[in-house]
């Protein structure tokens, strides 16, 4: 750990105080610094002299800078920390400020950047022994706190413009002399007073986000949606890369560009959502969080310029390069671009527009430009390392650029706009990225102070929060309007174009090969093309098509989304998720499995059953039977019927088929289903026919067996007439005469009447 957490600064001793003087005067420094590095030549051959002396020995990381833009009367306060990364401990160190020269030039503001190492005669003198921070001493892998605090008027700044400001530490090791050990430059922009001359500044404040919904919605009537994750929500979140781009952008003059999807996917998660979990899904509970978010970007956004990108901010130069020759794809692009003006308009009641394409970091060609302007744009927003000068221009020109066909390339300032990659979450690579920013500004207005020009920031496409939190510090710091004033990203394009900047687009071959190599694979496209095929099928068929339509088409759209260049298995996962979706509902509608059948006559009734398992409806559906034996013919057209289809959700529906034949024999069924327009729809289902007919002989047989049934009829009833008229012949005789029986049941063979009853009845 530290020594201590802040040293205050004591006053050197006489014999350093001349020393440092003397090497700041004298010019001919190699001579002084050669001196002070005679111990290190004395020292063991197996001990390298790099590993305890040099510049490099102390790390100076300059974590604040206050006040970034200094006035007359403030005062400077520079702190940071010292890691002392030799190998031995430094004794008497000190830390001094030193300010100057003036650069001249982005160029020099460029140069200075670049150097890491204390070069005498080049790096400037010290502020002074008054301002020195002694500590006495920084033990081997220590770190330090430090803080140095200097009058403006003490800096020696005269003329307005850049100033190279560095912190330097110098000390003593066992192993050598007094040298500087270590040296970290930033830069100190001085305008006192506002300048006559002003660039007008346009900074892009991106809320673009990856994909996070699925094609998936619950089988209800809210259709609810189904998030592959709850990512969104951190974002969402206080302290989340969304949540702080939104609070620091409602206080800067910046134009807002706008991925719709992200507006449609919080404003799908500020109701009732879902998110997937293996094969089930469990209740979303970020409601609040989203309809914050929203709530704030409303009024964010309220009286500002919005740009709308194509919906889901799809990559305009995978598409060009690799995607355009697939059918679909541009129209795809087309239907983003449509989607986009009502999605933000529904969401944020704002009208954006929608007139603007961003290619990745910029890059452009004659086939990006084509792509972007297809779908409807007419600017379209590249960077200065990719839209090169052809001219030799002694300053940095207009942004807005005329580039044919009525499309202005709006050529952003590539060293301004890539200042803020990286890891800004280290206090000193952020403050040295804030200085260096307001340095180039004020540089780029001197280069040409009686030309007004219109310059175009934009940064990384998805800053992190650090990187936010960065560009918003940046842009603090130019409030006061000293050197630049701020302008929305419209007007920017409709800036009158220099005349001596180049028009010319980049040839195709021009294309960074780093960017090409991240770009969506053919394979991508060609896979989104196989779900807008089932799915244009499957659409047909709906009753209420704009349930299946819209959820899909959207997640088609983000299948090219930008986002996906550094995830490629990702994306395949995203594509091949929504077509194995798209299949498990079109599988819903389908015919049930049916057993062999057999037949007995020379017609019959097939059925055959279609379930929807659906929750709407389905018309407009055909199923069709196919034999494959000629003697077998529906409805007596032929071997070929049809009949159309329309069931309700959740019901089955079961066809009948009438079939006649002339022979007996075994027939291969095949039953099918088909769009109104002859599309194949679902699998084919087979089934046998076996046809029985009846043969004249076996009639015969069953006419004679009939026949025997009859005759014993007729003879039990006979019987049975007989016995009852005995019964009555031996009666009392008083009765009325009985007709003769010719076989009378009287003498010993009548028996006993039930006897005789026993005998009838068999």
């Amino acid at each position: 750990m530290a020594e201590a957490a802040d040293f205050q600064g004591t006053r050197p001793s006489p014999a350093r105080r001349w020393l440092r003087r003397t090497a700041s005067a004298v010019l001919g420094a190699p001579l002084l610094a050669g001196l002070l590095t005679v111990p290190a030549v004395a020292a063991p051959a197996a001990e390298p002299a790099k590993a305890s002396t040099g510049s490099r020995t102390v790390d100076v990381s300059l974590n604040t800078l206050s006040p970034s833009v200094p006035s007359k009367d403030d005062t400077l306060t520079v702190s940071g920390t010292l890691t002392n990364k030799g190998k031995e401990a430094i004794s008497d160190a000190e830390v001094d400020l030193r300010v100057g020269p003036r650069l001249t030039g982005r160029g020099e503001v460029d140069d200075a950047a670049k150097r890491s190492t204390y070069v005498p005669g080049v790096d400037p003198a010290t502020v002074g022994d008054t301002y020195t921070l002694e500590i006495p001493r920084l033990a081997r892998g220590i770190s330090q706190d430090f803080t140095l605090t200097v009058p403006v008027d003490k800096l020696g700044l005269d003329d307005p413009g850049v100033y190279q400001l560095g912190v330097s530490v110098s000390g003593r090791t066992e192993r050598a002399g007094e040298q500087v050990l270590g040296i970290k430059r930033t830069f100190l922009p001085w305008q006192p007073e506002a300048s006559d001359s002003r660039t007008k500044l346009t900074f892009l404040w991106p809320l673009i986000s990856s994909p996070h919904v699925t094609a998936e919605t619950r089988s209800d009537v809210q259709q609810t949606p189904v998030f592959a994750n709850d990512d969104l929500a951190k974002e969402l979140a206080p302290g989340g890369r969304l949540e702080q781009m939104v609070s620091l952008g409602s206080r800067l003059p910046v134009t807002w560009v706008i991925d719709p999807d992200l507006l449609a996917s919080v404003a799908a998660m500020a109701g009732k959502y879902e998110i997937a979990s293996g094969d089930e899904t469990v209740p979303g509970k970020n409601q609040a969080v989203a309809k914050q978010w929203l709530s704030a970007l409303e009024k964010v956004v309220e009286d500002g310029k919005v740009i709308a990108l194509p919906f889901a901010d799809p990559d305009l130069a995978s598409i060009a390069h690799r995607g355009k020759n697939v059918s679909g794809t541009l129209s795809h692009l087309q239907n983003a671009s449509t989607v986009a003006a009502t999605t933000v308009e529904t969401i944020l009641h704002v009208k954006p527009s929608t007139d603007f394409a961003w290619p990745v970091n910029g890059a452009v060609d004659s086939s990006i430009v084509d792509v972007a302007t297809s779908a409807g744009a007419h600017n379209v927003i590249a960077r200065s390392d990719s839209f090169r000068e052809t001219s030799d221009l002694p300053y940095t020109p207009t942004a807005a650029r005329p580039i044919g066909g009525g499309t202005t390339a709006v050529v952003a300032d590539a060293r301004l706009s890539t200042l803020f990659n990286g890891d800004m979450s280290r206090a000193g690579a952020s403050t040295l990225a804030v200085q260096k920013f307001l340095a180039q500004t004020l540089a780029l207005t001197e280069q040409a102070p009686d030309d007004e020009r219109s310059i175009v920031v934009a940064p990384p496409r998805m800053p992190t929060a650090a990187q936010a939190q960065t560009m918003a510090r940046a842009l603090d710091a130019l409030s006061g309007n000293r050197w630049t004033q701020p302008l929305d990203l419209v007007a920017a394009s409709e800036a009158k174009p220099d005349p001596r900047a180049t028009t010319k687009l980049p040839r195709r071959s021009a294309y960074p090969e780093k960017l090409r190599a991240r770009e969506l694979p053919t394979q991508a496209f060609q896979d989104i093309r196989t779900i807008q095929g089932s799915l244009d099928t499957f659409e047909t068929i709906l009753t209420q098509p704009d349930r299946v339509v819209t959820p899909f088409g959207n997640a088609v759209n983000r299948s090219m989304s930008t986002s996906w260049r550094d995830q490629p298995v990702e994306a395949r996962q995203y594509r091949t998720t929504v077509h194995r979706y798209l299949k498990s509902l079109t599988s819903e509608v389908q015919l049930i499995k049916k057993s062999d059948v057999t037949l007995s006559g020379r017609s019959a009734t097939i059925p055959v059953t279609v379930q929807n398992q659906l929750v709407q409806g389905v018309d407009r559906l055909v199923l069709r039977l196919t034999s494959d034996n000629i003697r077998l013919k529906f409805n007596d057209d032929g071997s070929r019927t049809e009949l159309p289809i329309s069931i309700a959700g959740g019901h089955s529906q079961s066809v009948k088929f009438d079939t006649t034949t002339s022979a007996n024999g075994r027939a291969q069924v095949t039953a099918r289903l088909f769009t109104e327009d002859g599309t194949p729809y679902g699998e084919e289902m087979t089934f046998t026919v076996k046809v029985s007919e009846v043969t004249p002989t076996v009639l015969l047989v069953i006419a004679g067996g009939l026949l025997l049934l009859v005759l014993a009829g007729i003879r039990m009833y006979t019987h049975r007439k007989r016995a009852a008229a005995g019964d009555t012949a031996n009666g009392d005789g008083d009765g009325p005469e009985q007709p003769s029986d010719p076989t009378p049941d009287t003498g010993p063979e009548s028996g006993d009447p039930s006897e005789t009853g026993e005998k009838v009845d068999r």
